[in-house]
């Protein structure tokens, strides 16, 4: 779990420049992470969250996802 919370607080410092709404995403993410068990398992939440949000969040979402994969 250590080694997940590095890499999303390392995807949310690269994303940053990129975000309209930074700390929302930031608590989005945050509480993605507290709820899962895994990698997978954020991953999957992640895209669930993707799925219900609106624009532009959902692009900032998008922003972050694509930090995320890249690393």
């Amino acid at each position: 779990m250590c080694e997940l919370k590095k890499r999303v607080e390392e995807a949310l410092f690269e994303a940053r420049p990129y975000l309209e709404y930074f700390d929302e995403l930031k608590d989005t993410i945050e509480k993605l992470l507290a709820e899962s068990g895994s990698a997978d398992e954020f991953r999957m939440l992640l895209d669930k969250e993707i799925e219900n949000a609106v624009e532009p969040f959902k692009t900032d979402l998008r922003i972050f996802l694509q930090k995320f994969e890249g690393l």
